[in-house]
């Protein structure tokens, strides 16, 4: 007996077409993506996609608060599992590069909107993003400090710099390259370097 597929939800269409806009940002330049592609992509015409998003800029900004979403709750499970301050850094790490890997177009959408001149809303989102990011770093380097993992002189601002700084490296490399893959690859030894910086040594 055949049944209808199920109508999806006003929520589930949104994150549906949040979706659609990370995957399309994988394939060109997210600037250039119009409603009209988006709407193709997804089978819709764009009278459809507006009943969700009423323009592209505020569409934009959604997918802004799922990327920073999704990638913080991440590493914060990630985090919430290891035993120690250098386990959690390995393990956000490891799941920060893990979710480019799948999603190679929110790393697209992030230096995207960091390129653009001037005040935006979907910008002040990015930088909080980063900055929320990096407090995230600087509580388990400070944790590391008191308990002598690692060296007392240690610049946690900086170290925090250089840690989400190895990942961009990862994502340009891997996009210079087209193989969105290479960013899980190589993730091991580029935080070994990391480490390396981080730990007091004999």
């Amino acid at each position: 007996m055949n049944t209808k597929p199920r109508q999806l939800t006003a929520a589930e269409r949104k994150e549906l077409t949040i979706e659609t806009v990370v995957e399309l940002a994988a394939e060109q330049n997210p600037a250039e993506i119009t409603t009209t592609a988006i709407a193709q992509r997804m089978g819709l015409t764009q009278g459809a996609l507006f009943r969700h998003f009423s323009s592209k800029e505020m569409l934009l900004e959604a997918t802004m608060q799922w990327v920073s979403q999704r990638l913080l709750d991440r590493v914060d499970r990630a985090a919430a599992k290891a035993g120690c301050p250098l386990a959690a850094l390995e393990a956000m790490f490891m799941a920060h590069t893990s979710f480019v890997a799948r999603h190679p177009g929110v790393p697209r959408l992030l230096f995207g909107e960091l390129q653009r001149p001037g005040k935006t809303l979907i910008k002040s989102m990015v930088e909080t993003l980063l900055q929320e990011y990096s407090q995230r770093l600087q509580l388990h380097l400070q944790q590391g400090i008191e308990q002598g993992v690692f060296y007392p002189q240690l610049n946690t601002r900086a170290a925090a710099s250089l840690y989400i700084g190895s990942i961009q490296a990862l994502v340009i490399q891997a996009t210079v390259s087209g193989e969105a893959q290479l960013i899980s690859q190589q993730a091991p030894a580029a935080f070994a370097l990391f480490r390396r910086s981080l730990e007091v040594h004999p």
